[in-house]
């Protein structure tokens, strides 16, 4: 029996993209994909719509993550654009904060420079003054695990080195731009185990590129939904 122009296979779709039969299956049954006509000996049939909607999921991949794009294409199979447009918009507003986030950073590595060896250790008294902070949010700093002042061993006061005074001054900068203590320690353990701001340059490219790589990628993954979403609803049959 020849097969319908209008219909095709599990494997079609599947080699395409270089996929198992059995991703296709998942797909569909993850609500990923729309629900596939049977045959009557039970033989899944799938058409162009499908088709597209395979290449709209995989293309939404790398902007948005795997669990995003699942969700904007099961949004979409069960006839909620509004869901699935919000998902769209809140992938953006998380790139502009991640954007945002990286130009707090890059400010405030601007505005402390290089740790001199000369420089003095300092109390804590001193250095909240300095910034402008009252101890007590030092001592937070400090139980949170963002600064590690030595104590001498004769007062039993806290000293602040050089290191933990750059610490406290970039900790301070990004707190200024709204971001949590928990957001700030990996950051800081990352200044702390590259010995200093300079060799974070090369991270922060990285950085850079990889909000490139994502902003590209979602506008490649728009215009493979779109092509989906001007598709009509209801397919052709024969």
């Amino acid at each position: 029996m020849t097969q319908n122009p209008q219909t095709l296979r599990p494997v079609d779709l599947a080699r395409e993209h270089g996929l198992s039969t059995q991703a296709i299956r998942n797909y569909e049954a993850l609500g990923i994909l729309p629900e596939a006509e049977r045959t009557e000996f039970g033989y899944r049939t799938y058409t162009p719509r499908h088709a597209l909607a395979l290449r709209a999921f995989l293309a939404l991949q790398p902007g948005h993550g795997h669990r995003t794009a699942a969700a904007i294409m099961q949004a979409l199979n069960r006839d909620a654009l509004s869901d699935a447009l919000r998902l769209i918009d809140e992938s953006h507003v998380q790139l502009l904060s991640d954007r945002q986030t990286l130009r707090a950073v890059e400010a405030a590595l601007r505005d402390l420079g290089p740790v001199e060896p000369s420089q003095a250790e300092t109390f804590v008294g001193p250095l909240a003054r300095r910034l402008g902070l009252r101890p007590a949010t030092l001592r937070k700093w400090e139980r949170a695990g963002l600064v590690h002042p030595r104590r001498d061993p004769q007062t039993g006061y806290r000293v602040y080195s050089p290191a933990d005074t750059r610490d406290a001054q970039l900790i301070h900068q990004l707190r200024r731009g709204g971001y949590l203590l928990e957001q700030i320690a990996p950051f800081i353990a990352q200044v702390r185990s590259a010995g200093g701001i300079e060799p974070l340059e090369s991270a922060l490219r990285g950085w850079h590129d990889r909000l490139t790589s994502r902003s590209r990628a979602m506008l490649a993954g728009a215009a493979a939904l779109d092509s989906y979403l001007r598709l009509p609803i209801a397919d052709p049959r024969p």
